[in-house]
């Protein structure tokens, strides 16, 4: 276990940070005994996975774990399904490679989703039509309390559309320690999303989807080794039908997304980028280029700066359409 008095901490959006105490835990054991030593010296925790959702403070007191297991492994269920067990500290997208190169399918659309894979149940990641709720089988757990483990079924995570129980009621309580997908040998295509149809054959192999979806998102997002950014800064808004007819008759080529329970999905990209931000600056910081969802670290500044340009775009398109936006990253510290 690295245990060290203060550490600079790492974060895809390039925030200045340092941790009061950080620990890097490789093991169960290790995890357990970094939550027992924040409750005997009573001091804040904080837990932090590959930090590229999360918008950090200049200084976070008390002990600041990452989880750092990222061993994976795998058994199969039946000719055609594969249970994949995947330890937190592991990068998404490196499992997302494994298991592609491997042939099997369930989470191709989820390329290249910077962090690790602890964290993608607690935000429910999405992306190009598929959500890590379609192909989850269970989450390990460990308390925060007491340093017990727990799993959870898909049911018991409430997931929603960037959200669970991770987000909500057990905020700061547990720590992921471990994912469990179901995924398939079988060939099962989603191509629904954007022009994603259009970029492969008609009878696609797993590995052509993947290529094309990280093409996509190397076309329009930026890399957050080049350029600071947390990936998608607002959620999609929900509205209900009858707010969204009102709108669609204003502005009728407004991108909208009808979802099963009859309340349609915008794009806060679009209603962003209506608004006049895209490509904008504001100081240190400012709105990508080629896609208003993202907004980017371009030298200096810190959160408070990033913030208050967040409130200006969120106020702004609230003004301009009456659509609340919601921002995605999570604050630390």
């Amino acid at each position: 276990m690295a245990l060290a008095k203060a550490a600079t901490l790492d974060n895809t959006m390039g925030l200045p940070c340092r941790a009061e105490r950080f620990i890097a835990a490789t093991t169960h054991e290790e995890i357990r005994t970094a939550l027992v030593m924040a409750a005997d010296d009573a001091v804040p925790l904080n837990i932090v996975g590959g930090a590229s959702n999360l918008l950090l403070a200049p200084h976070l007191p008390g002990i600041t774990l990452q989880v750092a297991c990222d061993d994976w492994w795998w058994e199969e269920s039946d000719d055609q399904t594969v249970l994949v067990y995947a330890q937190a500290g592991l990068s998404w997208h490196a499992l997302a490679t494994a298991c592609v190169e491997r042939g099997w399918w369930g989470i191709e659309n989820l390329a290249l989703i910077p962090g690790h894979v602890g964290a993608a149940p607690i935000q429910n990641i999405g992306a190009y039509g598929v959500e890590l709720a379609d192909v989850l089988e269970a989450v390990h757990v460990m308390h925060c309390d007491d340093g017990r483990e727990a799993v959870f079924t898909r049911d018991d995570c409430e997931f929603a559309y960037r959200d669970s129980i991770f987000k909500r009621a057990l905020a700061g309580r547990v720590v992921v320690t471990q994912v469990v997908l179901r995924l398939s040998r079988s060939p099962s295509p989603r191509l629904g999303y954007g022009d994603l149809a259009q970029r492969v054959s008609v009878h696609p192999e797993v590995r052509e989807i993947f290529d094309a979806v990280c093409a996509v998102r190397r076309e329009k997002l930026p890399d957050p080794a080049v350029l600071g950014n947390a990936g998608s800064f607002f959620t999609n808004p929900v509205l209900e039908a009858t707010q969204a007819e009102r709108l669609l008759q204003e502005y009728p080529v407004m991108p909208h997304f009808q979802q099963p329970n009859g309340s349609v999905k915008l794009a806060a990209g679009w209603l962003i980028e209506r608004c006049g931000f895209k490509g904008t600056r504001w100081g240190a910081f400012g709105v990508h280029e080629r896609q208003a969802l993202v907004l980017v670290h371009l030298g200096g500044g810190d959160r408070q700066e990033l913030l208050a340009l967040a409130d200006h775009i969120r106020d702004t398109v609230y003004q301009t359409f009456g659509v609340a936006l919601e921002r995605e990253p999570r604050l630390m510290g």
